[in-house]
């Protein structure tokens, strides 16, 4: 009984001690990742609905991703320190948006790093206000200034972060999902991290550029990779026969928007009729599609 009081002040004391690790999978040699399920965030889910996990090299460990709630984040450091004892040195965040982000304040700590594109301190500081004030309502959350930290080291082409003999090459790319899309590249293991550039199942989402975001997807597709890590959706071992539907689905938005352009339709008549024939093959597509081919729209309206 002593104990249990024991326990007790120290769960009341240190209230992220009470959280279970995050379940992660060893997926590639010192590669773990939670997978998580297709969901609009909301406040069942909290925003937990990103893939992220965590690489550990011969001194220490890089964390990718800190996931879309303080919570998650503090679970995601208690499965690091369940697999290791080497401290983390890097927090990876692979752009701006809060289900890969809202974990950040759990890894505050001397030590450790905070990495990420040029453009995504830039883009936490235009964002922060409406991500703050809207957290609570939507995802039944709390979160701060504290939960949203930019990077310490910024990406502006390549930078290199060795863990212990273990190296990975990261790579700020042009805009695509976003305009701060970082990936992450495992020499070790053949591992690449793509994060959000890459959608499977769930229907990809356009926050950037869909003329960009092709750019890079020919760009890597030309690439071998033993083992691909997506934002959303299972993982990828048979590269790039797996990024075909997504850049199907891209494409076609393209093609079929600048018809209409042609054809001086306008944007309402555009979000109606483009794109409907790959509802069945993608989940969350009632919530996204549209908002996809308005922000097409606006873009290809203007291309020369």
């Amino acid at each position: 009984m002593r104990f249990f009081f024991v326990l007790l002040g120290l769960l009341i004391n240190n209230p992220s001690q009470a959280l279970l690790p995050l379940s992660v999978s060893e997926v590639a040699p010192g590669v773990y990742v939670h997978v998580s399920d297709h969901h609009w965030p909301d406040r069942d889910n909290h925003g937990e609905i990103a893939n992220i996990g965590f690489i550990v090299g011969d001194r220490c460990v890089a964390v990718i991703d800190s996931g879309g709630s303080p919570r998650q984040g503090i679970a995601l450091r208690n499965a690091v320190k369940q697999v290791t004892d080497k401290p983390i040195c890097y927090l990876i965040n692979t752009h701006v948006h809060p289900d890969h982000i809202y974990g950040n304040s759990a890894f505050k700590a001397d030590g450790v790093k905070f990495v990420g594109h040029h453009k995504l301190a830039r883009a936490m500081a235009t964002r922060a206000p409406h991500y703050l004030s809207k957290a609570d309502e939507l995802l039944d959350i709390r979160v701060t200034n504290d939960n949203i930290i930019p990077p310490d080291l910024q990406v502006r082409d390549k930078m290199t972060l060795n863990l212990g003999n273990r190296e990975l090459v990261l790579t700020a790319h042009a805009t695509a999902h976003t305009d701060n899309d970082l990936s992450v590249y495992d020499k070790s293991t053949d591992t690449m991290w793509l994060a959000d550039l890459l959608f499977l199942e769930h229907i990809p989402v356009i926050d950037g550029s869909i003329k960009g975001w092709l750019k890079e997807l020919d760009g890597l597709e030309k690439n071998h990779y033993k083992l691909v890590i997506p934002g959303h959706g299972r993982l990828v071992r048979d590269w790039p026969t797996a990024l075909q539907p997504e850049k199907a689905y891209l494409a076609q938005l393209a093609a079929e928007i600048r018809s209409m352009i042609k054809q001086g339709k306008t944007l309402e008549y555009a979000v109606e009729h483009v794109g409907l024939s790959a509802k069945d093959h993608w989940q969350l597509f009632e919530q996204f599609h549209r908002k996809n081919v308005t922000i097409a729209f606006a873009e290809l309206e203007w291309e020369d």
